[in-house]
């Protein structure tokens, strides 16, 4: 498997699993009946976001990630996070999320967050927590879980190795 950036022939492939985890309203706080012309201008955000996929040994993307600044100006050095990966892949959502961190310090980031991590998706938080990063913060009920009523969302962080600070500009 290989991990490289999304072009935008690629939101062909990206949209069928984007709808699929989306779709089930437990995991991602976007609408589920988001329509896919609504779902590219979410996810296919510009430069300086960047959107990274993996494909299997056959090419298929098998999952995505989107890393943006998470402020702009000063606050550019913090990447905000989220993936998505092929359930049905065991391991998946880490090795995914693994290349997308080193994409971000190799971006200069110094820190990254996700702060729509659904606190009952424990599968999610099991993979964060194994990749260092910790709750700093709880959304009480920010989430309204189909089944489960509204819901916690947890605000994760983790600090990045960096090699040298590149301030980022927002041309």
């Amino acid at each position: 498997m290989r991990t490289r950036p999304a072009s935008d022939d690629d939101w062909a492939e990206i949209w069928p699993l984007w709808r699929t985890l989306v779709a089930t309203g437990e995991l991602y706080v976007w609408d589920p009946r988001t329509s896919a012309e609504d779902a590219r201008k979410m996810w296919m955000l510009p430069p300086p976001a960047v959107v990274l996929v993996r494909e299997d040994d056959a090419g298929r993307v098998v999952a995505t990630a989107q890393i943006a600044p998470a402020q702009p100006g000063l606050g550019d050095h913090v990447a905000q996070l989220v993936f998505m990966a092929d359930p049905a892949r065991d391991g998946l959502d880490r090795e995914m999320a693994e290349d997308a961190i080193e994409h971000a310090v190799d971006l200069g980031y110094r820190a990254m967050q996700s702060t729509v991590v659904v606190a009952g998706n424990t599968k999610t938080v099991a993979v964060w927590r194994a990749l260092a990063f910790r709750v700093i913060g709880t959304l009480p009920s920010a989430f309204r879980h189909p089944w489960n009523g509204d819901v916690d969302l947890y605000v994760m962080h983790r600090f990045l190795p960096y090699k040298t600070y590149r301030p980022r500009r927002q041309d």
